[in-house]
């Protein structure tokens, strides 16, 4: 691998570990996004297209206005396991709404998760796959001619590693093309720094002795 660092952004933060009830309703959002769920009983709006509407409509006030004003080619990321037909595929979701809101040019999915790996979400931090993991577990089919952006679409981003990984073997594929990274939610480990969750970022994840760092 030779990207030892990308950029990403992100649009809003939770608290995996807090217990107060601004932690526990992060906790909430997560969870409907990571189910792609209604925003609520009485929204039937889908977290996918909730996203998406919000970067449209505030976009003049983001930080990461330019990821999308550069009209990108929008990369779904793989899920850890091997993906069966018919099922859930929640960053695939959020990039096809960014796209409809005229937020990418198209969606391409040209990544496949070969190898299954753990789910980062369901490890200990020591035994979470590292990039290179990620990077050997995937391929790339070049269906997707050289473009000059593309942007990765995950739905939570943690240390990074699933996307430092991907865009790795990317740039493999693309030495030429600018790749970067948007997660929908990003973690906030120590529940004294969590804000709130609408908190749009902007920052970067490197690779450091094999090991992942995301900041902020």
């Amino acid at each position: 691998m030779h990207l030892s660092i990308i950029e990403f952004c992100s649009l809003l933060s939770y608290a995996p570990w807090g217990n107060s009830d601004l932690h526990l309703q992060s906790k909430t959002v997560t969870r409907k996004i990571k189910g792609d769920e209604y925003v609520s009983i009485s929204n039937k709006i889908l977290m996918s297209d909730y996203i998406a509407d919000g970067i449209k409509k505030n976009m003049k006030n983001l930080l990461f206005a330019d990821y999308f004003k550069v009209n990108p080619i929008l990369v779904p990321i793989p899920t850890s396991s091997l993906i069966k037909p018919n099922s859930l595929w929640v960053p695939q979701r959020i990039a096809k709404a960014l796209v409809r809101k005229g937020l990418g040019k198209t969606v391409v999915e040209c990544v496949k998760r070969v190898k299954p790996l753990p789910r980062s979400s369901k490890s200990l931090a020591q035994d979470r796959p590292k990039a290179f993991e990620h990077y050997d577990s995937v391929e790339v089919s070049k269906i997707l001619s050289e473009h000059n952006e593309i942007l990765l679409v995950d739905d939570v981003i943690t240390r990074g590693a699933t996307l430092l990984g991907i865009a790795n073997k990317l740039a493999d594929a693309f030495p030429n093309t600018r790749i970067r990274a948007f997660a929908a939610m990003r973690t906030v480990s120590n529940p004294s720094e969590f804000v709130k969750i609408n908190d749009p970022r902007v920052g970067t994840i490197t690779l450091i002795d094999n090991e992942t760092f995301r900041d902020p």
